[in-house]
């Protein structure tokens, strides 16, 4: 069996239940979080969890030998991954991460699309993603309330608080990409997402987050005209290829109200497909002349980019929703790519200065029911929290679980660290039938630097130190958290981004109590400070408020 090929065996899903497999809950919680990752994947098969090349381990190899260490290891021990191959277990001491990883990382002048690509080919590295080599993926719920939050803001700041009756124009239903319909809807809006891969609006119209399919374009807006005459919220998808689809809207002359993207146009190797190509054309040129794919990728990038800014001139709201679209049109030539604003400049970055991000929680024995004590706990505890409660009541009715049930939502600093104790006295108690994991997604506070998304634009011009996320992966391992990452580009995102994971565990114990308190607390922390840091005032009025820097 080569490193490259898939063992004989079913597909793999998360343990659920209480029995252990490992020498502790700890250990149990990370090995079912890897596998929640794969039960959540677009390819198993190839690891691959999302965005067309993020993946959960190197090799399947790789893959059983972080399994085999997951279930043999002890408290006090700490297993090293780079690049999603375990390389060792070392003796720590009790309050230690179990696991300490790092991804994707490349010295500067070397961290080329190119030089990724021969790496990851001689099986030196992988690209983790955010959430997908630290097992931190929770499937498309993930980013759904994000997607929410910004169309909110959009229409608080655009339309006079609503987005009903308005049309939005988006692409993309892959792992990431497969929030934005059900987050449309949500947020009141008739919103129609273009996807080329049918098997993937299948699955969303399966897992409900998608309502309608249109066999084409006329039929597609269609059901938007008559969705907005009625006034409802409606989601909309239909199969083709943006770089396609935008233009010709442009030339019809019609104007979405809002317009975005989210295909995986990050990598023009993996992940977008050319405009007039289909996807095993792409597949079988991919692996005949990849240069030439690449080629043809960024040619559809500029083309798509080039409507977006005809959608901007002609008065549609237009922003990049963080898939590095602009970055790879200005590459191809689109030379005002720029104007197109960052969701998170834009829309998010007040949210971040008060430590308010992207919280997420895991029922490790896979009870539904636990989730919807924690439903509770948030609705009993924080009343006053609008945004957290809106969702919550939202998230009950509307989102289905994925795999392991799972919760996100937005909780600021010191919001957290609370909740987290709250739960850990009711598995303690016995209210939930096992331990919950805590983590978040990387685009949260210090966790990362990505001048062209997560820190575009700063105040003081800090767009692209780097040293934020580092120190908040030091910071979350001397707080001892269960498992800390810090990633690095890859692909297309090569010399474009650093990002920090975490992931604590709350058993009932209060070691547990201990971690999540420190971990939690230092996490959100130095991410209202990296804010204060950079002359925000919201952010210096937050740590202010905590007591928080020096």
């Amino acid at each position: 069996m080569t490193a490259q090929t898939k063992p004989l065996q079913t597909r793999i899903s998360a343990g659920r239940g209480t029995e252990l497999r490992c020498r502790g809950w700890r250990q149990e919680a990370l090995l079912r979080l890897l596998e929640n990752n794969l039960e959540n994947a677009e390819r198993q098969e190839d690891l691959v969890v999302y965005a067309s090349f993020a993946k959960a381990a190197r090799d399947w190899d790789a893959y059983h030998k972080i399994v085999h260490a997951l279930k043999n290891m002890d408290e006090g021990q700490t297993l090293i991954v780079q690049s999603g191959k375990p390389i060792g277990i070392f003796q720590t001491h009790k309050m230690a991460p179990l696991v300490l990883m790092a991804c994707g990382n490349i010295v500067g002048r070397w961290a080329t699309p190119e030089n990724f690509y021969d790496l990851q080919e001689k099986g030196l590295m992988i690209w983790g993603g955010l959430t997908a080599a630290d097992w931190q993926y929770i499937g498309s719920q993930g980013v759904i309330q994000g997607t929410y939050e910004i169309l909110s803001q959009v229409a608080r700041e655009h339309f006079g608080g609503s987005l009903k009756g308005k049309f939005v124009l988006t692409a993309g239903m892959g792992g990431m990409g497969g929030a934005q319909p059900l987050a449309g809807k949500l947020a009141g809006a008739v919103i129609l997402v273009v996807e080329v891969d049918r098997s993937r609006i299948e699955k969303r119209v399966a897992a409900g987050y998608c309502e309608l399919i249109a066999d084409s374009l006329d039929q597609a807006l269609t059901l938007v005209k008559e969705a907005q005459d009625k006034g409802i919220a409606r989601s909309i998808s239909m199969v083709g290829n943006a770089a396609e689809i935008y233009p010709e809207l442009v030339k019809r002359s019609i104007t979405p109200d809002v317009v975005t993207d989210q295909t995986s146009a990050h990598d023009t190797l993996f992940g977008y497909i050319p405009a007039g190509m289909g996807i095993d054309e792409t597949n079988a040129l991919r692996k005949s002349n990849p240069t030439e794919v690449r080629k043809l990728a960024l040619a559809s990038i500029a083309i798509e980019v080039e409507a977006m800014l005809a959608f901007k001139r002609n008065g549609s709201i237009v922003f990049d929703n963080g898939n590095n679209i602009r970055s790879q049109a200005a590459e191809a030539g689109v030379t005002d790519a720029f104007d197109i604003d960052i969701f998170t400049a834009r829309y998010l970055r007040p949210l971040f200065c008060k430590g308010i991000g992207p919280f997420r929680w895991i029922a490790l024995t896979g009870n539904p029911e636990d989730i919807h004590v924690i439903d509770q706990l948030v609705l009993d505890h924080f009343p006053d929290n609008d945004l957290a409660t809106n969702w919550i009541k939202l998230a009950r009715e509307h989102i289905k679980f994925e795999a392991l049930p799972a919760r996100i939502c937005w909780l600021g600093h010191g919001e957290r660290t609370k909740l987290a104790l709250l739960v850990n006295d009711a598995v303690r108690d016995g209210k939930l039938s096992g331990p919950i994991a805590f983590t978040r997604d990387h685009l949260d506070g210090a966790a990362m630097t990505h001048p062209r998304i997560g820190t575009e634009g700063m105040l003081d011009g800090s767009d692209a130190i780097s040293d934020w996320p580092l120190l908040n992966a030091l910071l979350n391992t001397a707080s001892a958290a269960d498992l800390v990452a810090i990633h690095s580009g890859g692909g297309g995102y090569s010399g474009y981004m650093t990002s920090a994971g975490a992931t604590i565990t709350a058993d009932g114990s209060e070691e547990a109590a201990q971690r999540l308190s420190t971990a939690l607390t230092a996490d959100t922390g130095i991410g209202v400070l990296r804010f204060a840091d950079a002359g925000y005032s919201e952010a210096q009025e937050t740590a202010k408020d905590h007591k928080l820097g020096l």
